[in-house]
């Protein structure tokens, strides 16, 4: 399977049909950098059609670790060679949730002075929950970075009657405040 670019983007469900649980996992290289590698945070973003979060309780994170109605969930220890994974039940998904938008960020305090360019790799790869098969690997997204301290790593969205999936890598220098600032998120 070759790696997908930025911006390029594979029908999930309808190219499997039946899929109804996909676990979306983040795995870097950090090298000696071990304060960075400590301070990443994987959140994901239920949002409308405008691409805002329904609400503050709409963000999966290590600090709210499903979404209201559970469709989206944290898992606790990630599989597969992956550092973090977060699962989706896409049957479960509220109707008004168009897409699921998936970021890493730097945390802020210790990691002052940190960078995502500092990463001698990043990928997000998608796969099904059940028996973990790869569907989507994306290209090294740690190649083009240099001071961002976010990153929109993809999104999982609804397309007329089917789910897709589309690698992003847009970076924001200013951090989760970036993010929220984006998605109509408080602070």
């Amino acid at each position: 399977m070759a790696a997908m670019s930025r911006g390029a983007n594979v029908a999930l469900t309808r190219e499997i049909p039946g899929l109804t649980r996909i676990v979306v996992g983040v795995s870097w290289n950090a090298g000696a950098e071990r304060v960075l590698q400590d301070n990443l945070v994987l959140a994901t973003v239920l949002c409308d059609a405008d691409s805002k979060a329904l609400s503050p309780e709409h963000v999966v994170f290590f600090n709210q670790l499903t979404s209201p109605e559970e469709s989206v969930a944290q898992v606790e220890t990630a599989l597969a060679g992956d550092d973090e994974q977060v699962e989706i039940d896409l049957s479960g998904v509220p109707a008004e949730v168009n897409r699921l938008v998936v970021v890493l960020y730097l945390n802020d305090g210790t990691a002052q002075r940190r960078t995502l360019g500092q990463l001698r790799e990043l990928t997000v790869v998608v796969r099904e929950a059940a028996g973990s098969r790869e569907l989507v690997r994306s290209e090294n997204l740690a190649s083009v970075l240099s001071g961002e301290t976010a990153l929109v790593l993809g999104e999982v969205y609804r397309h007329q009657r089917d789910w897709k999936f589309r690698v992003l890598g847009a970076g924001y220098t200013s951090g989760i405040a970036g993010i929220a600032a984006d998605y109509g998120l408080p602070l």
